[in-house]
């Protein structure tokens, strides 16, 4: 009798072990396999939301089959208490595992409404822009220069939504005087910079920004990239280069990003600067004569005078024979790593093509030909400018 209780007992035991260990592997396979999820939803979650309400949010949206075992399975991966508030696009057939990634990973919005404060070489341009789930795109709502035009009356009320992303972005080659002039305007912010930083020591990108972060919160972030990657750079600088410190590859490197757009080109306009240096010729770069008018302080808007190119002043290097005393803007990433690591050339010499980037030369004789080139179609877009 007992015998054959025994035995009832252990096939029960292995019914049910079996069993368990068909629904975990069931559980495991619907957790990670691709959701039922049509189409790209934007998910937003609120602050002070925890897991459980967005597990139910999921399902309701159909981007997960069961909100139950969403949760289990966050709980098996210790990820319930990491989740952010935020607008996270979920993509078309994200597994929940992937879902519980999105939503735990970095707290910073991916979907939803968003504010560009961009800060431009020209002028601070402020874009609203709404991502379309469907199609992974932002499409732009409006657009305005905070100086010069009338600011939308839907601004407000977009700015100071709860899941608002804002961000700055600061393109290559301002100056840390634009930047600041910028952030000191831009309501985002709390307080105001008082001092403008080093020129140079800002690092162009795109920043993350919450309402009530200080504008000065926002310039150390620039300047702890602009250094780090800085030193990188300089640690992987190419050998015997004609630059004694870091601060002097800044230097360089700022005359790159503001003499050339072309990323091609970088390496090249470094390499004759290079050579220059190397041969204790001037640098002769207009953008430098143009920093000691401006000093960075906005754009000359104008083309320089003889008297602005003889006048002796730090940064005109076609009077002076080395590099100025202060980067002239803030290079990015590529113009340093281009201003330490140049092409190997042996040109001295470049000018305007006419398509935006630059003929160079080797000998005097070349470049006079560049130039006399450049003129022609300078004068002719000039003719058909008259004719219009």
């Amino acid at each position: 009798m007992w015998r054959h209780i025994a035995s009832n007992a252990l096939s029960f035991l292995v019914v049910a072990m079996f069993l368990v260990g068909g629904a975990i592997m069931w559980g495991t396979n619907s957790y990670s396999k691709a959701g039922p999820l049509e189409e790209a939803i934007c998910l937003q979650v609120e602050r002070g939301s925890n897991m459980r309400k967005v597990a139910s949010d999921l399902q309701d949206a159909g981007a997960v089959s069961s909100a139950r075992l969403y949760k289990i399975g966050s709980d098996y991966a210790e990820k319930t208490s990491q989740l952010k508030a935020g607008s996270y696009l979920v993509p078309e057939g994200a597994s929940m595992a992937q879902i519980l990634d999105i939503v735990t990973r970095g707290g910073q919005s991916t979907c939803g409404t968003e504010i560009v404060y961009r800060v431009g070489v020209r002028r601070t341009v402020v874009q609203m822009r709404e991502l379309d789930p469907a199609t992974n795109r932002f499409e732009e709502i409006a657009s305005f220069n905070p100086v010069e035009d009338e600011v939308p009356a839907e601004f407000a009320t977009v700015s100071e939504a709860a899941d608002t992303r804002h961000r700055i972005a600061m393109a290559e080659g301002v100056t840390s005087w634009q930047v600041m002039t910028a952030l000191n305007a831009l309501d985002v912010l709390d307080g105001q910079i008082t001092e403008t930083p080093a020129e140079g020591s800002l690092a162009p990108d795109s920043y993350e920004v919450r309402r009530g972060d200080t504008a000065a919160s926002v310039i150390e972030r620039m300047t702890a990239a602009q250094t780090r990657i800085l030193a990188e750079a300089w640690d992987s600088r190419a050998a015997d280069l004609p630059l004694a410190t870091a601060e002097e590859a800044l230097i360089l490197a700022s005359i790159v990003e503001k003499e050339t757009g072309q990323p091609e080109e970088r390496r090249q306009v470094a390499s004759v600067f290079v050579n220059r240096l190397n041969r204790g010729m001037k640098l002769q770069t207009d953008p430098t004569v143009i920093y000691g008018v401006t000093k960075g302080e906005g754009v000359l808007g104008r083309g320089l005078r003889q008297s602005e190119l003889r006048r002796e002043t730090p940064w005109n290097t076609y009077v002076i024979p080395a590099l100025p005393p202060t980067p002239i803007a803030n290079p990015g990433r590529a113009a340093i790593e281009a201003a330490l690591n140049p092409d190997g050339s042996e040109y001295i010499f470049f000018v305007a093509d006419g398509t935006g980037g630059h003929a160079f030369a080797v000998t005097l004789e070349e470049h006079n030909r560049n130039v006399a080139e450049w003129r022609k179609i300078e004068a002719e877009r000039a003719e058909q400018n008259s004719g219009n």
